[in-house]
This record gives C-alpha cells, structure tokens and sequence, in this order.
C-alpha cells in the first residue's frame, strides 16, 4: 500500500514579494529550497496563517541567501507581502517504508536567513 506523507515543510516563512504579472508559482530562496530538501518545479502546497488561504502550485529557485518568498501569478492573489507562510510537500511511499521517514522541517529566522 502507498500512502502520501510529509515530505518537507518551511516553516512560518514571510512573503516578501507578490508578482501578478508572472506565469505562476512560488519563487524560493535556493538556501532555503536545499535545506527544506525541496527542488525546482516541485509540486508544494503554501498555507497562509493570516488569511487562511491553501494553495497548490510548484517551486521556482529564488537567488541564493536572497530570503525570497514571492507569490506569482494567481497565487498572488492569495497573499500579501508580510503574510506568514508554510510551504509544505508531500511524497508517496510504501506503508512501512513511511513509518520510518523522517521528514525535512526547518524553521527560518527574520529575513527568511536559516
């Protein structure tokens, strides 16, 4: 049996920019993407704590040591510069393979920095 289980979670992030112009996506600090053990076109789901919003869409690699957290496209929409942020995915596994994974969590500090 396959089930889906948290893979990797950014942990209370802040937007620091909203792109409506863009043709989608969530824009990611590389340092951040690596230590997050996310990659470039990942399917993410954010989670906005100010105004509940969830939302689906995929990463794009932000210049490094940058703090990017940008919302493009519709999704910026969804949020706004300053908002809370958990950037969250997902991968699938075998049942008993998933009891033993340990999932990649960090938690940035002010300016998105690790």
């Amino acid at each position: 049996m396959q089930i889906e289980i948290l893979k990797s979670k950014i942990h209370r992030a802040v937007i620091t920019e909203a792109n409506l112009n863009y043709v989608g996506s969530l824009t990611i600090d590389e340092a951040l993407m690596e230590a997050a053990n996310l990659i470039e076109n990942e399917k993410i789901q954010v989670v906005n704590a100010n105004n509940g919003e969830r939302i689906e869409t995929y990463i794009i690699k932000g210049k490094r040591d940058s703090g990017v957290i940008c919302l493009n496209g519709p999704a910026a929409r969804k949020g706004a510069v300053g908002d809370v942020v958990v950037i969250i995915s997902y991968a699938q596994m075998d049942f008993e393979e998933a009891k033993k994974f340990k999932p990649t969590i960090i938690f940035p500090r002010e300016g998105n920095k690790l």
